[in-house]
C-alpha cells in the first residue's frame, strides 16, 4: 500500500489493516519453513506496508 492510500484510513481502519498485514507476515514465514514461497521479496513489501502504518500512527500521537 501506498503512504496515501494509507493516510486516508481511519486510526480504526490503519488497526485492523496492522493487524492483517502482521497475520500475514507470520503466515508467509510459516509458509517458507513448508517451502511453498517461491517469491521472497513478498515479506520485504509486507514490513514496508506495516512500518508505513505504524509511522503514521505515531506521526498521529505525536501531534495529539
Amino acid at each position: 500500500m501506498k503512504i496515501v492510500e494509507l493516510k486516508q484510513l481511519s486510526k480504526k481502519e490503519l488497526k485492523e489493516t496492522l493487524q492483517k498485514k502482521r497475520t500475514s507476515l507470520r503466515s508467509f514465514y510459516f509458509n517458507i519453513s513448508k517451502g511453498k514461497v517461491k517469491n521472497m521479496k513478498e515479506a520485504r513489501e509486507i514490513k514496508k506496508d506495516i512500518a508505513r502504518i505504524l509511522t503514521l500512527e505515531n506521526q498521529g500521537t505525536k501531534r495529539s
